[in-house]
């Protein structure tokens, strides 16, 4: 998974942002599962106390709550926290064009990228396919590198479909 949930400019530290800001932990429930509520809740408590006592304390109270939620957050996921990432990592192209659509309610744009790649994969994976297959006399090695490139491409459409057809964004349980 590119950089995202676990960066300083991800949906989730925003989310925690907003709820300072509005000193309102419910703007940042959303993203954390509901066993892990009450650790925000309370966590949340704790940073809106320490910000009032001064400029550094606000500093470390905010970076707790980003990294409390952060935490939580992928730990609903069954994913491990490695410690929140800086703002502004390539999260390649998909992501932005995902959140774009997500603002306008239009899929347009997103349908349009994947299709071109997945048109450009399948392609390039058929291909080595095609320029892999076995003339009449071939040796075991140049049949084999046949059947790696067939499986390559079948497994990989395989895949795809699973993906497809798949929830999304997985959680655990």
């Amino acid at each position: 998974m590119p950089p995202h949930c676990d960066s300083l400019d991800g949906p989730v530290v925003r989310a925690a942002i907003e709820a300072l800001a509005a000193r309102d932990v419910d703007l940042v429930l959303p993203y954390v599962p509901a066993d892990g509520e009450d650790e925000v809740r309370a966590g949340f408590a704790l940073v809106l106390q320490a910000r009032d006592t001064g400029t550094a304390a606000r500093a470390v109270a905010d970076r707790y709550l980003f990294e409390t939620v952060v935490r939580v957050h992928r730990a609903g996921e069954g994913a491990a926290f490695t410690g929140l990432k800086p703002a502004g990592l390539d999260v390649g192209p998909v992501l932005p064009l995902a959140e774009k659509a997500v603002e306008r309610g239009v899929a347009d744009e997103v349908v349009d990228f994947l299709a071109n790649e997945l048109r450009e994969q399948v392609k390039h994976r058929l291909d080595r396919v095609s320029e892999r297959t076995p003339r009449s006399n071939a040796t075991v090695a140049e049949v084999r590198a046949y059947v790696r490139a067939m499986l390559d491409f079948e497994v990989y459409t395989h895949h795809l479909h699973q993906a497809i057809r798949s929830g999304g964004h997985a959680h655990a349980g």
